[in-house]
């Protein structure tokens, strides 16, 4: 598992909550809703996306819009157009003045709108929200600027993902959710490998043919006993070279990365409460609870136990 796939691998951030948002001018609707991650793949019309603060985005048929969390933004056909209505959240959808929206605006399965029930508006949007991610995503959430606009995408897999979005089939659910994953996946390598682009810095090690192998290695296997030594040798590189181009590349020494991403591993695991601590920490390196809680205790300031407490709040 590598920092991108960590995104969608922890027990938190398998069930995206999904719409197909279909309307029709004047229009704006507001999202409070405070999800870590929110994906936007534009199938038609124009959207004009605007913050408190005046930070301004337009996209356009075929775009991929990526929206990092928390702070609040308005859709709308032309920046400034009244508000429509208000996402807060747990999807909980109002007017501006707080009043509930009448159930007219569902237009069928996962579809919801102002447009005229059984036809496309002038604007298609299929949004897919994050509302929470697991630990593991934090090094990548942190990456990310507050908006990304991947221009002209056209990813072959909107087309699937708004047919599948119109059915109420076996497996819909599944299908819709990973066809999201994907398109969520693809574009961020596309904004990433842009040129000029401020890609984090395990981002591009990964590519290294030494160092990208030995973080394939450690994503792989967190509960393995690795040492520089055994990193080393692993890849075929002398100990003092691979720790200095391990260092150079990601930011951190090899040990301290494994650490960190063993910690962040943890931290998601102990999203299921169904886990032990015993179990969390041997899938993660450490030999018993009371070791994991001490490393977590001096890396996050909290037990594990109290950490868990705050994720069940």
């Amino acid at each position: 598992m590598d920092m991108l796939s960590g995104l969608l691998d922890g027990p938190r951030a398998h069930t995206p909550f999904l719409l197909r948002v279909v309307m029709e001018s004047p229009w704006a609707i507001e999202v409070r809703d405070e999800a870590p991650l929110t994906v936007v793949v534009m199938v038609a019309g124009h959207v004009d996306i605007t913050y408190a603060d005046g930070a301004f985005l337009h996209a356009g048929p075929g775009d991929v819009v990526i929206l990092r969390g928390p702070d609040p933004y308005v859709f709308a056909d032309t920046a400034g157009t009244d508000l429509t209505a208000v996402i807060h959240p747990d999807g909980v959808c109002r007017s501006e003045v707080g009043a509930t929206l009448p159930d007219h605006m569902s237009l069928g399965v996962r579809t919801w709108g102002n447009a005229t029930p059984g036809t496309d508006g002038s604007v298609v949007m299929l949004i897919g929200t994050y509302v929470s991610a697991g630990e593991v995503s934090s090094r990548l959430l942190d990456a990310l600027d507050r908006t990304i606009l991947v221009t002209g995408a056209h990813n072959p897999l909107a087309g699937l993902l708004d047919a599948e979005m119109l059915r109420d089939a076996p497996g819909h659910e599944t299908v819709v959710n990973r066809l999201l994953d994907l398109i969520l996946i693809t574009s961020l390598r596309e904004w990433f490998d842009r040129p000029g682009a401020a890609a984090p810095r395990w981002y591009t090690a990964q590519s290294d043919a030494v160092v990208g192998q030995a973080l394939r290695l450690i994503h792989h296997n967190a509960a393995h006993p690795w040492s520089v030594d055994g990193l080393a040798a692993a890849v075929g590189i002398s100990r003092a070279g691979f720790s200095r181009r391990f260092t150079d590349l990601v930011g951190d020494p090899p040990m301290t990365y494994v650490t960190q991403w063993r910690l962040s591993v943890a931290a998601d695991l102990l999203a299921d409460p169904v886990r032990t601590l015993d179990s969390v920490a041997r899938e993660v390196g450490y030999s018993s609870a009371f070791a994991l809680s001490a490393a977590f205790k001096r890396a996050r300031g909290v037990s594990p136990r109290e950490f868990r407490r705050t994720l069940t709040a």
